[in-house]
């Protein structure tokens, strides 16, 4: 228990020091972030048996990721994205050459790794510019941020006191209805007072994205935990003393920053 406290501390920490000091940080630290949850998962797949297109696809993810901040900051066209196809292309080439009995097994869990891991992690960057005429400003993912903690504080302490119903207990046996609404209660509160801190929205967006973000975060750590239960994994990894990998602590994120995107999005523009 002190392993996890002293680790969640100083993590949070480096999360919260890499959006408060400014676009560059912000840009380096969630790049390396993305490209150590690429590895991770690719990792984690290959103890099936699958043997995805590592180097080339930590290469085109940082790509991506680039061209994602490219986008930001000097606001050049969509268009340029498709210099990236040749290069994701050339994973089925390059699978030509490698001796492998599931060859379309390594070609897809690649690019499963550019969805399920590269895609949420730009666009939870792609919040620090979305409501500030494309200049960076920390409200969005710190907010995202505390709303998705808050849900994960709320879900555990309602879930131990109250929790009966389980929610998906193939899945994850743990997690109860009961947790859930607490979580969802927590985090709308949470929205409540940045609406007050954080006046560029009204406190509806801001309680829509909460439920959002509890909803599809829920979603997202049932998914990552059928993951590890195919692959008969406890953790998706040890960057995290006490915590596991770095998924474990980012699954929410993973299917919820892409909905919330969107929809503020549709909101503001």
């Amino acid at each position: 228990m002190k392993t996890r406290a002293i680790t969640a501390f100083f993590f949070t920490i480096a999360m919260l020091g890499s959006i408060f000091l400014g676009s560059y940080v912000f840009s380096f630290f969630y790049l390396i972030l993305s490209l150590a949850s690429l590895l991770e998962f690719f990792k984690l797949i290959k103890t099936a048996g699958i043997r995805p297109h590592r180097n080339i696809a930590v290469f085109a993810a940082a790509l991506i990721f680039l061209m994602t901040a490219g986008f930001h900051y000097l606001q050049f066209e969509v268009k340029y994205l498709l210099l990236l196809v040749p290069l994701l292309f050339s994973v089925f080439i390059s699978e030509l050459y490698k001796k492998e009995k599931i060859p379309f097994a390594n070609i897809s869990y690649t690019f499963v790794g550019f969805i399920y891991v590269t895609a949420p992690f730009c666009f939870f960057y792609s919040l620090g510019f979305l409501n500030n005429n494309l200049n960076y400003n920390f409200h969005l993912p710190l907010a995202f941020l505390l709303l998705l903690w808050g849900n994960d504080t709320g879900a555990y302490l309602f879930g131990v006191k109250f929790g009966k119903t389980r929610l998906f207990e193939r899945h994850s046996p743990k997690k109860s209805w009961e947790g859930f609404f607490g979580g969802m209660f927590t985090s709308v509160i949470i929205s409540y007072l940045l609406s007050i801190w954080f006046t560029e929205m009204h406190a509806g967006i801001w309680a829509g994205m909460s439920i959002l973000i509890v909803c599809f975060g829920t979603l997202g750590d049932l998914i990552e935990s059928m993951l590890k239960r195919s692959l008969n994994a406890k953790d998706s990894g040890t960057f995290l003393p006490g915590h596991g990998g770095l998924l474990d602590r980012f699954d929410g994120l993973l299917l919820a920053a892409p909905v919330v995107y969107v929809y503020l999005y549709l909101i503001l523009y």
